[in-house]
């Protein structure tokens, strides 16, 4: 089926393998990850984690013949998202942020789709989110968190840029702010003065953003420890390249701190 364009979400078409099952979805935007994504869905598969919450892939445009519905519903996905419209993972999450909205969910978990995230612990963000929490943000770098071959350019990056200005823009300290493993309840999303649907969010923008309004509106927010492995060996699996990609970090960092991302409310 195809859900057309509309203000702030992208045009998309949607497989829908099952009615939604469970109280929280698993958002996973996903482009061209191979056996990467076939290899993080297994794991879920293996841990059971379909019991917990629904599976929706958002799916910025594929061609590698990795999203084939027979695996996808063999592996327990419940729904496949494919964008049509512009832009990259912001675009793919506001496309899986409607619609778990749309759907009623009463939380969000997102995780990269690239299997360097622990998977297996969907159900400890779900604990938090019951617990009353909005945002709950997977770090590695606290107590019971492991980060496995973190390359040293990024661990430098994150641990004394990045981290540091998301926690001075938040008023709350947070250790691993550019993992995309996290989890948000629908009320926090659903707030106006946070509106996460505006087409200013293209690429790396929504992931900064949602890190810090937050607790900036006086949501619950906390860490909770995850595992994220690089590989060994080869190509380190990331969409961000050295220079280019990294400068454009910097610049939504700034711009976020500014807060240029607010939506303007008239009161």
């Amino acid at each position: 089926m195809t859900e057309e364009m509309r203000t702030g979400v992208p045009a998309f078409e949607y497989f829908e393998y099952a009615q939604r099952a469970k109280d929280y979805v698993v958002l996973i935007p996903v482009i061209n990850e191979g056996e990467r994504i076939l290899k993080e869905l297994y794991r879920a598969y293996k841990h059971h984690i379909s019991e917990y919450a629904d599976l929706v892939i958002c799916d910025g445009g594929s061609t590698d013949g990795s999203l084939e519905e027979r695996k996808l519903r063999k592996l327990q996905v419940n729904t496949l998202l494919v964008k049509k419209g512009e832009g990259k993972q912001g675009a793919q999450l506001r496309m899986g942020i409607y619609w778990a909205l749309r759907r009623k969910y009463k939380g969000i978990i997102t995780i990269d789709g690239n299997n360097k995230d622990s998977i297996e612990d969907i159900p400890r963000f779900i604990c938090k989110l019951e617990e009353g929490y909005d945002l709950v943000q997977g770090s590695r770098f606290i107590k019971g968190g492991r980060a496995i071959n973190t390359p040293l350019a990024r661990n430098i990056a994150v641990r004394l840029i990045h981290a540091p200005v998301i926690s001075l823009t938040a008023r709350q300290r947070f250790t691993d702010t550019t993992n995309a493993y996290r989890a948000y309840s629908a009320r926090y999303l659903s707030d106006e003065r946070v509106a996460p649907l505006r087409d200013v969010f293209m690429t790396y923008e929504l992931l900064a953003y949602l890190s810090v309004r937050a607790t900036q509106l006086g949501f619950k927010a906390c860490e909770i420890p995850v595992t994220r492995a690089y590989p060994k060996k080869g190509k380190t699996p990331t969409k961000i390249s050295f220079l280019k990609g990294n400068s454009e970090l910097l610049k939504i960092l700034f711009w976020n701190f500014l807060g240029r991302y607010n939506p303007r409310i008239r009161i």
